[in-house]
This record gives structure tokens, C-alpha cells and sequence, in this order.
């Protein structure tokens, strides 16, 4: 029930709701394109690991990470009620096609010291990804990224990058933590048992089996305590504290023999993640500086001995 409600996420493009403070004035997130899994061997450097200075294998997820590209400055003021968004400053040159993503006014200022805004208490970017650089598809993505440091140090780095591209290493380094907002796999409609866990009954129960049993007088109970059947998958999930391994910046040394299954051949940036991580081959991936970290995690990436490249085919 700490899921609720299971309904389908309004957009592909996960939704980042908190973001953790940070006193140098860049970028507290980045997005890349999940491309598939491999394993590597690392020799652990975890502090108190029962196998500390041994080399273990580690299942990884490989992001590609091609560069954003900043289209615009969000102002926000103080509300009530909140922080309200006061103004937005387009870059001066947009890419042919952002048009893909929302209408571009023939006419608009396109200087920062054009926005005049009183009582201004934050300053992020709105950046879009750049698919077409490794040829996945052509409509971009929009994510708004949360700035660290104080608003003058906010405005000061704006100014200086709107309209230009950061890359992942610019944003994060090797070893860090990450708070990762992906919308999981999508299955559609599905029964009780898949989608709540509930146990199916003896083959002599009384009309199913397969469902949430007797609720004696309440049944034909809708309530949302009950599991039902409904949608499954395809639900924005946020996983906490995972580890940065690796930045690549060669994406000739994470060439997949065949490539990656449904996705090919990386042609980009590239992080390697520690696990798992939610959704399918080609969703967006919105990686965070992490809200609470993990403090038994080291700030330092392990050695990398061997990665698999064999063919997942």
C-alpha cells in the first residue's frame, strides 16, 4: 500500500520531487538512455564488507549518456502558497527539434538580464536531450534540473550556460551515489496474484481461486485496501543510494559483441551503475544526487578487473 495509487505515470519522463542541497553552483542531476546489463569484476573497497580487498562480480546497468543541451532558465519567486515559476529565458539558438517538444515563439528575449523578477528565490535549467546524436529517435526529452549554491551563484553559472551542452562528468563523479527516477516496465491489466502477491486458494474453493478471498459481508467490496485486479507496471519508482562504478567517455571499450540486446551499439557517454534499474531498453533515465546517502557506500569507485562484453544475444 506505500505504492498508491498503481495507476499508469502521466509522462515517460520521470518526475523528480525533492532535490538535495548541494553548495557548488551546477547541475544536481543528469538523464541518459538505459541500454541493457552486463557484469563486472571489482576488487571491493567497501570499508566493512565480509569480503573487503577481494574481487567479486557486480551485475551493472548501462546508461548511454549523451550531452544536454540547456533551452532555457526557469526564475521562480516567493508565492503564497509556494514557489511560483515567474519567468522563463529561452536559449538564443534552440535545436531543429525541440519544435518536437513545444512551440518556439518567433519573438523572445534571449538574455538572462532580461528577466526582472522581484522576490526571486530559485533558479533552475530546463535542458532536453539529444537523442539524434546516437541515433535513437529524433523527439527529445525536457527535464527541469535543480541548481546548487547560493541564487547569485545560480544566475552566474545560467548566464554562462545556457545554450551550451554538459556532459555527465561535468555533473557527477565516479564512486558517487544516485537517486535514480525511471517509470517502470509497463504490463498492462493484470489479476491480483501478479500484482499484489495474494496466495491462490485450493482448488475446491468456492468460485475463484486466484482471488483476494472471502471478504464476507463486504463482498463486491471496490475499496482500494482490497487487491483487485488493475494496472501493473509502468509506475514512476525512485531508488535510493546507487553507486556510480564507472563514466565512460569511449564508448568504443563497452562494445557489446552483437550489441545490446533491442538497443545496438553505444555510441556516446556512458555510466555503469551498480544493480538494476527500472524500465525498459531505451527509457529515459533520470539520475539525482542522492537526498540521504548511504554513508557505509565509499565516495571512492572500486578497481574495475573485467567486464563482459560477450554477447547477451
Amino acid at each position: 500500500m506505500q505504492f498508491w495509487p498503481r495507476r499508469r505515470a502521466a509522462s515517460q519522463t520521470a518526475r523528480v520531487r525533492t532535490w538535495a542541497a548541494a553548495k557548488d553552483a551546477k547541475p544536481l542531476g543528469f538523464a541518459g538512455y538505459k541500454a541493457g546489463m552486463t557484469h563486472v569484476v571489482i576488487a571491493d573497497n567497501r570499508p566493512n564488507s565480509m569480503t573487503k580487498g577481494e574481487e567479486i562480480p557486480f551485475p551493472v546497468t548501462v546508461i548511454e549518456c549523451p550531452p544536454l543541451k540547456v533551452a532555457a532558465v526557469n526564475f521562480y519567486a516567493a508565492s503564497y502558497g509556494g514557489n511560483k515559476l515567474a519567468t522563463t529565458i529561452l536559449a538564443p539558438s534552440l535545436d531543429k527539434n525541440v519544435h518536437r517538444l513545444f512551440p518556439i515563439p518567433k519573438k523572445y528575449d534571449k538574455t538572462i538580464d532580461s528577466a526582472k523578477v522581484e522576490n526571486l528565490v530559485d533558479i533552475r535549467i530546463l535542458a532536453v536531450t539529444q537523442p539524434h546524436l546516437i541515433g535513437l529517435k529524433k523527439t527529445p526529452e525536457a527535464i527541469e534540473i535543480a541548481l546548487g549554491g547560493k541564487v547569485e551563484d545560480k544566475l552566474n553559472y545560467a548566464k554562462t550556460m545556457l545554450g551550451k551542452d554538459i556532459n555527465v562528468n561535468d555533473v557527477f563523479a565516479e564512486g558517487a551515489q544516485l537517486d535514480m527516477h525511471a517509470v517502470t516496465t509497463g504490463r498492462g491489466t493484470v489479476g491480483p496474484v501478479p500484482r499484489f502477491g495474494v496466495d491462490i486458494r485450493s482448488h475446491k474453493s468456492q468460485k475463484t481461486i486466484r482471488g483476494p478471498g472471502s471478504l464476507g459481508g463486504w463482498t463486491g467490496n471496490r475499496s482500494w485496501p482490497v487487491a483487485h485486479a488493475g494496472q501493473h507496471g509502468y509506475h514512476l519508482r525512485t531508488e535510493i543510494n546507487k553507486w556510480l562504478l564507472k563514466i565512460g567517455t569511449n564508448p568504443a571499450d563497452m562494445q557489446m559483441k552483437g550489441g545490446f540486446k533491442h538497443y545496438g551499439v553505444l555510441k556516446s557517454n556512458y555510466v555503469l551503475v551498480k544493480g538494476s534499474v527500472a524500465g525498459p531498453v531505451k527509457r529515459l533515465i533520470t539520475f539525482t544526487q542522492p537526498v540521504r546517502p548511504n554513508h557505509r557506500i565509499p565516495n571512492k569507485a572500486p578497481a574495475i578487473t573485467y567486464t563482459s562484453l560477450a554477447s547477451k544475444q
